[in-house]
């Protein structure tokens, strides 16, 4: 039976790929740095905005954006090369990839911070470092340790938002993870499976929803009914012109 094919929303996603059977997939210095330079050299190419990374031994995370339905394209292309690579380099054959990545489409924005904050802090979790800056294949290496960014992450969210507040993106990098939080919000709506979305949601349909709102409480109560059928928070407060802060108030007070 053919797989079936990604529905790709332009937004927020998170990826995870493994190697084969959990084997070391980053030997080397040079091997993460050659990941690296392939997500910086095709990101432009698919229109990805690459927000954060962390590459393990044997896996690793991605935080990116995309505004096309490119996402499938950028990743067979960067896992295809950096395979070629490994194994010519290592005189092996065969899959070095444990099947298709994994990618989950980010609806919320709550999630979205606690996701970069589980990305970076991943190699202090795993006692390999202690502090974030300190792991060299994370992008909280660059946002800490370097005057000037790699070209593909110079649209990352911590960029734009912090510029080169070095002070305020420590302490934002090094924020405490509330676990519990984490497992809700996997649990829940926030963080929905891409290959099983199957509706679009769009602004229009939107806007209709909103056309014979009667009042604010009948408002809030659409609002929260627009969260739960997948609606982003950001598009809502686009269309009904209240700030998303809003809107992400009226979510959690009614859920």
């Amino acid at each position: 039976m053919p797989r079936k094919p990604r529905i790709e929303i332009a937004g927020y996603y998170h990826i995870i790929n493994r190697g084969v059977e959990q084997r070391v997939i980053f030997k080397e210095k040079e091997d993460y740095e050659k990941f690296e330079e392939l997500l910086c050299t095709y990101a432009p190419s698919y229109g990805i905005t690459i927000h954060n990374y962390c590459l393990m031994s044997n896996h690793y995370h991605l935080l990116i954006e995309i505004e096309k339905e490119t996402l499938s394209k950028f990743m067979r292309q960067i896992n295809m090369n950096y395979a070629i690579y490994f194994n010519k380099k290592n005189k092996r054959s065969g899959h070095l990839w444990q099947g298709r990545f994994k990618s989950w489409y980010v609806t919320d924005e709550a999630y979205l911070y606690t996701l970069i904050l589980y990305i970076e802090q991943n190699p202090v979790k795993a006692k390999m470092v202690k502090r974030v800056d300190s792991y060299l294949y994370s992008t909280a290496h660059y946002f800490l340790n370097k005057e000037i960014l790699p070209n593909c992450l110079e649209n990352s969210y911590i960029a734009q938002n912090y510029q080169n507040d070095k002070e305020s993106i420590r302490a934002f990098l090094e924020s405490p993870i509330d676990s519990s939080v984490l497992h809700q919000l996997k649990r829940g709506a926030s963080l929905v499976e891409a290959s099983n979305i199957d509706k679009r949601p769009k602004e229009e349909d939107l806007k209709k929803l909103f056309e014979d709102v009667t009042d604010i409480k009948d408002r809030n109560s659409k609002i929260v009914k627009a969260y739960q059928d997948g609606y982003s928070q950001h598009m809502m407060a686009k269309v009904l012109e209240l700030a998303q802060s809003t809107v992400s108030g009226i979510v959690k007070r009614y859920r």
